[in-house]
């Protein structure tokens, strides 16, 4: 882990390999095609990678603002060989750290069932009830910043 990178995309191309890491891990596995990782809010949100030593993409994540004191955290994803080793973590804590920045109060996420622990090991707490997205169940999950 020491030799990760955990910061802001830089350039169109990193951007661009950071679309294809998305969709390398949370649509691939579902048969989704190429694009099907995008949604119509990714110009103006910030984008955070965690890049090794020779600039490969292992992870990544966005923070978009909703209101002037909500944002919204989406698309975490860590290559499979390189989860449970903190870098999950450490995506969330620079995107929660850049919130702060923003001046924003409260933030929130679509958490996937299976990783609602990993999102309340960070302080977020369940809202609502689960419900089925792409075939998933998940649940809206909260913190106030």
């Amino acid at each position: 882990m020491s030799n990760i990178d955990i910061r802001l995309v830089k350039s169109a191309q990193e951007l661009e390999d950071m679309f294809y890491q998305r969709w390398l891990v949370l649509r691939s596995p579902l048969g989704m095609e190429r694009g099907s990782e995008r949604d119509s809010h990714e110009n103006g949100a910030c984008h955070i990678i965690a890049a090794t030593g020779d600039r490969t993409i292992i992870g990544s994540g966005r923070l978009r603002e909703l209101s002037p004191e909500l944002g919204s955290i989406s698309y975490i994803a860590v290559l499979p060989e390189f989860q449970n080793q903190g870098i999950g973590t450490k995506l969330m804590e620079r995107l929660i750290a850049q919130a702060k920045k923003n001046n924003l109060t409260m933030l929130r996420l679509m958490s996937r069932i299976n990783a609602v622990k990993f999102y309340k090991n960070l302080g977020f707490v369940e809202k609502d009830n689960p419900f089925e997205y792409l075939g998933i169940p998940h649940i809206f999950m909260q913190l106030e910043l």
